[in-house]
């Protein structure tokens, strides 16, 4: 039998809380150390901390959890990479197109290696359901998607790193509205067209509070996000509406409790007497697997040797091209963000 897979974890924040939690629950993985410039004086007491992430990486470690901000990612990772550790990297791994790209490089000359980004919201049982009901072809094709999330908590915190464009390199669209750009890709593939607006509303910080957004692919269809820091209701809404009926997960499971549970509500088309108002049928969930179904994946890749099939530097590029992509489409937001970023 294997020994268990000895992970290291960088970055001790909420972040970092989570990931050891769920490493601790694993059958094949122990946890061996961490770093953070401020560690907890509480929750770690059973790994080594030491004093920063080369020490981390030359531990023993088989694999590495990277939970910094941002702009540290890429740093760690290819460091990781380079050493021939294993890693799973929060999302978005860096602040711009650069960094992922320096990543992809790192991935590339060190074959062999396991590297996962954490887009853990592909593994919601709600969103896994309305993959199986898409993928069945049972509505027909996809004609359009309308994704809406958006939260409040945390937004005033002047020492905030996500507020800073130094560390985070966005706002609210890449910080949390980048998981929806990721399931727009999960369930319909790549967009080459982009219309935005994106504005700072009402939050005195440089970088946007409220993301709006359509994407078209090259066969038409097209998928709507509003991405917001001023959801003073938290709510996580995607719609997937196809030929012959729709599927809609409505909620999430999330640890703070503050959005609704989840509910998968799925509906044929009427055009008779039910017209624009189909019976449906609704599932409920109020758990969250995502965490550790991210994990299982990222221990089977390197138990089994097999590529990663949700969450790689691929997915990062591609969801990260949509985030800069919607920045871009909107010019005045351009010209600021590029004035912000230049003083970062």
């Amino acid at each position: 039998m294997n020994e268990p897979l000895k992970i290291g974890i960088i970055g001790l924040g909420k972040m970092g809380g989570i990931r050891a939690a769920t490493v601790r629950q694993h059958d094949d993985t122990v946890l061996i150390s961490g770093t953070d410039p401020n560690p907890p004086k509480k929750g770690f007491n059973d790994m080594k901390i030491l004093p920063d992430y080369r020490a981390v990486i030359e531990s023993g470690v088989d694999a590495v959890f990277v939970c910094t901000p941002n702009r540290f990612i890429p740093e760690v990772v290819i460091a990781a990479l380079d050493a021939g550790k294993h890693v799973f990297c929060e999302k978005p791994p860096g602040r711009n197109m650069a960094d992922i790209e320096r990543i992809m490089a790192a991935e590339k000359r060190n074959p062999g290696l396991v590297l996962k980004v954490g887009f853990n919201h592909r593994y919601h049982y709600g969103i896994m359901e309305a993959k199986k009901i898409v993928d069945s072809g049972k509505y027909g094709k996809i004609l359009w998607m309308r994704g809406v999330y958006g939260k409040a908590e945390g937004s005033g915190k002047p020492g905030e790193w996500r507020n800073s464009p130094a560390l985070a390199g966005g706002g609210i669209l890449f910080d949390q509205g980048i998981h929806m750009l990721d399931l727009f890709r999960h369930f319909n593939g790549e967009f080459n067209e982009i219309k935005s607006m994106c504005t700072t509303a009402f939050w005195d910080f440089p970088l946007e509070d409220n993301a709006f957004a359509l994407l078209r692919d090259e066969n038409g269809r097209i998928a709507m996000l509003h991405s917001s820091f001023t959801q003073w209701k938290h709510r996580f809404t995607l719609e997937i509406f196809m030929e012959d009926g729709y599927v809609i997960v409505d909620g999430m499971p999330s640890s703070t409790r503050s959005y609704r549970d989840e509910w998968i509500i799925e509906g044929r088309k009427h055009t008779g007497f039910a017209i624009g108002n189909p019976p449906e049928q609704a599932t409920f969930c109020n758990t969250d697997p995502s965490w550790e179904k991210e994990l299982e994946e990222f221990v089977d890749c390197i138990r089994h040797d097999r590529p990663v099939q949700n969450g790689t530097s691929r997915d990062a590029y591609e969801t990260m091209r949509l985030v800069f992509g919607i920045y871009d489409a909107d010019e005045s937001f351009r010209e600021r963000a590029a004035a912000v970023l230049r003083e970062a």
